[in-house]
C-alpha cells in the first residue's frame, strides 16, 4: 500500500472490477482508455497481465480510478511506463497528481527507476496539462499511433520525466 496526500494506491482485485468498468465506462474516460463492449473483461485482462502492476487509487475511502505501470527491462533502456484513469467526479482536486507522484517516488526508491514515460493521446489537453503539472515534458508526437472507436488512426503524445524533475 502506498500513501500520497490525498491517495492510497493498493494493488488491485477482482472485486476492484464493477468499479474500475464503471469508471471506464463513463464517456470522458471511455474517450481516451479503448476497449469493447466487455470492460469488465479488460479490467481483468489488465489485472492478469503479468508485465503490468496495476493499482486502484483512494480518496476517502472511496475507489476513483487505477493508475498502472510496466517496466522496460532491457538495462541500457530501462524505464517505467505509467497510465492512469480517474473518476470524472474526482478531477480537479490532485488527485492524478498526487498518484502519478506517489508512484513515481515508489518506483525510484524501490526500484531504482530514473526515468518514467507516459503516452496520452494528443488531443487530450487536460491529461497533458495534468501530467506537465508533476513534471512529465513533452518529448514527442507519435504520428498514427492509435487506433480510435472510429477506427481511424490518431497521434499520441509521448511524455517522459526524470526522477529528479519530479514537482511536488
Amino acid at each position: 500500500m502506498l500513501r500520497g496526500r490525498a491517495v492510497t494506491l493498493r494493488p488491485a482485485t477482482d472485486a476492484d472490477v464493477p468499479a474500475l468498468a464503471a469508471i471506464r465506462a463513463t464517456p470522458e474516460v471511455r474517450r481516451w482508455w479503448r476497449g469493447d463492449d466487455d470492460l469488465a473483461e479488460a479490467v481483468r485482462a489488465d489485472l492478469a497481465d503479468d508485465d503490468l502492476t496495476v493499482y486502484a487509487i483512494e480518496h476517502d475511502g472511496k475507489l476513483v480510478g487505477a493508475i498502472q505501470w510496466y517496466a522496460e527491462t532491457d538495462p541500457d533502456y530501462r524505464h517505467a511506463s505509467l497510465d492512469i484513469f480517474l473518476d470524472p467526479q474526482a478531477r480537479g482536486a490532485g488527485l492524478g497528481g498526487d498518484a502519478i507522484r506517489t508512484l513515481a517516488r515508489h518506483l525510484a526508491d524501490e526500484y531504482g527507476h530514473h526515468r518514467f514515460t507516459i503516452d496520452p493521446a494528443a488531443a487530450n489537453t487536460a491529461a497533458i496539462r495534468a501530467y506537465a503539472k508533476v513534471g512529465f515534458r513533452p518529448v514527442g508526437i507519435m504520428r498514427r499511433y492509435e487506433r480510435g472507436a472510429d477506427g481511424r488512426w490518431h497521434d499520441g503524445l509521448l511524455m517522459d520525466l526524470l526522477a529528479e524533475d519530479l514537482a511536488d
